[in-house]
């Protein structure tokens, strides 16, 4: 008998977030440079690979401007799972 069920890995939609950091930054490794972390890190983040770190969110709505009450749109908006299946 299984005791604990894996849990379904999340994964969401960054696109709004991608689009803020070019209106804001110009590029994605302007971005990264700014939050202090490696393109490929972002670019993992930005897969749901990784997810962001609760001080890498807060950087990153300093860097971009993102208001409070929009980090859900921006940080947690899941991908439909049409897409993935």
């Amino acid at each position: 008998m299984e005791e604990a069920k894996e849990e379904k890995k999340r994964i969401y939609n960054y696109n709004k977030l991608r689009g803020r950091i070019v209106e804001k930054l110009g590029t994605l490794t302007k971005f990264a440079e700014e939050l202090g972390i490696s393109c490929n890190s972002l670019n993992q983040k930005l897969s749901s690979k990784v997810y962001f770190k609760q001080s890498e969110i807060s950087t990153s709505c300093e860097i971009l401007d993102i208001p409070e009450t929009e980090i859900k749109v921006y940080f947690f908006s899941e991908q439909s799972c049409e897409k993935h299946n």
